[in-house]
């Protein structure tokens, strides 16, 4: 009976994760000045990483080739087949460390676009908790550091998840939900700084919060990363999930996320 509400209380708490998200939306559609702070940024840094997986697409035969020369002399039908499925792993892969790299790279680019989303976002709610004064490039060389971390981390679980594509069915259909969790987590934890920043916390006190709500930043994350494999998602989500994040941040420090 225990373990049955407590799987009911984690998928409930998993949508309330998708729910914060939506919401973030909400605030997006209904500010257009956020809508332009937060399009820019993404703008720039979405050119730069289409041009990429773009480049990888278009090279992908040739690396799967590259990575399966063991299958040069097998018949026809098993090393295409092998090589489809390279390649497919080298897309899945491309996608994940593209998502969590954007992610990053475009916080970098629009820290000041995106703190001033996530200060108005807070602002609504009756404001930071315990702020304290970051200067901004402390603040910039800090989220800059993090997120190269994360950027590492999101390599360290990709490749393990690049090799387990090449399973038969397991790499076709458990492994892309595992990449979405991996990548929903990293978004999650990087998309947070800003609002844990003000507070003068750092990574791992990110880390930390977060996880002591897992079900309910997995929904969040995961909401994002698949929004953002959409064509153009990222570009135009992007201030929809920094605003997002703001309320996830103040639910996971127990801070109230309604307007009084």
């Amino acid at each position: 009976m225990t373990a049955s509400r407590d799987v009911t209380g984690a998928a409930g708490r998993f949508l309330g994760g998708v729910g914060l998200f939506l919401r973030g939306v909400g605030v997006y559609v209904r500010s257009p000045g956020l809508m332009l702070l937060g399009v820019v940024p993404a703008l720039i840094s979405g050119a730069l990483f289409v041009t990429a997986f773009a480049a990888l697409v278009y090279f992908v035969d040739d690396l799967a080739a590259v990575l399966t020369p063991f299958a040069d002399g097998w018949s026809a039908t098993w090393r295409d087949l092998v090589r489809l499925v390279a390649g497919l792993a080298l897309l899945g892969l491309g996608g994940l460390l593209a998502v969590v790299a954007f992610t990053a790279v475009t916080l970098v680019i629009g820290d000041p676009f995106y703190e001033k989303i996530s200060e108005r976002v807070e602002e609504r709610l009756g404001g930071t908790p315990g702020a304290v004064d970051v200067p901004f490039w402390s603040s910039l060389r800090r989220s800059a550091v993090d997120s190269l971390r994360l950027v590492g981390l999101s390599v360290l679980f990709g490749v393990p998840l690049f090799a387990a594509g090449f399973i038969p069915v397991v790499g076709q259909t458990v492994v892309p939900v595992l990449g979405a969790a991996v990548g929903g987590w990293l978004l999650a934890v990087e998309l947070v700084g800003a609002p844990f920043y003000r507070r003068g916390l750092r990574l791992p006190d990110r880390r930390a919060a977060l996880k002591a709500d897992r079900p309910t930043t997995l929904g969040f994350g995961m909401a994002v990363f698949v929004c953002f494999l959409i064509p153009l998602g990222a570009v135009l989500l992007m201030p929809a999930a920094v605003a997002g994040a703001a309320l996830l941040a103040r639910r996971t420090l127990g801070q109230p996320i309604t307007e009084g």
